[in-house]
């Protein structure tokens, strides 16, 4: 079980950076998107291209923490804290809703560290052994 704890945390690594370079990206067309609203040329369309830089901006600030949070319980979960375990099951459980790479990521997560030996990897004397 040892080695699909390892593999959760590679994973969840690889859909940390993902969704961070989605974040990154929604900012940058954000800021295409305010670029016009800047425009003083550009009247009949500084609304649309408001809303759009507004909705752009929101989604990249979700995918920024969805990711960062992502990246932080794969440290976690390689140093084998009881935290990163906790925090792993909640965003499966949110995973499960992202089809189909989140799903798979979210049911892999949820089997790895709810059956018994997962749990056992996260208690205390395993974890002093590592350190």
């Amino acid at each position: 079980m040892d080695r699909h704890v390892r593999l959760l945390g590679i994973l969840a690594s690889l859909w940390g950076a993902l969704a961070t370079l989605v974040g990154v990206s929604m900012l940058l067309l954000a800021g295409g998107a305010l670029a016009i609203v800047a425009d003083p040329e550009a009247t009949a369309v500084s609304f649309a291209a408001g809303l759009t830089a507004w909705i752009f901006a929101s989604i990249g600030v979700f995918s920024l923490v969805w990711g960062v949070a992502h990246l932080w319980v794969a440290t976690r979960l390689r140093r084998r804290h009881a935290r990163g375990r906790v925090v792993m099951l909640g965003l499966g459980v949110v995973n499960l809703l992202v089809f189909p790479f989140g799903t798979a990521l979210g049911a892999y997560a949820l089997w790895v560290l709810l059956t018994n030996e997962g749990r056992r990897l996260f208690v205390a004397p395993h974890v002093e052994a590592i350190r």
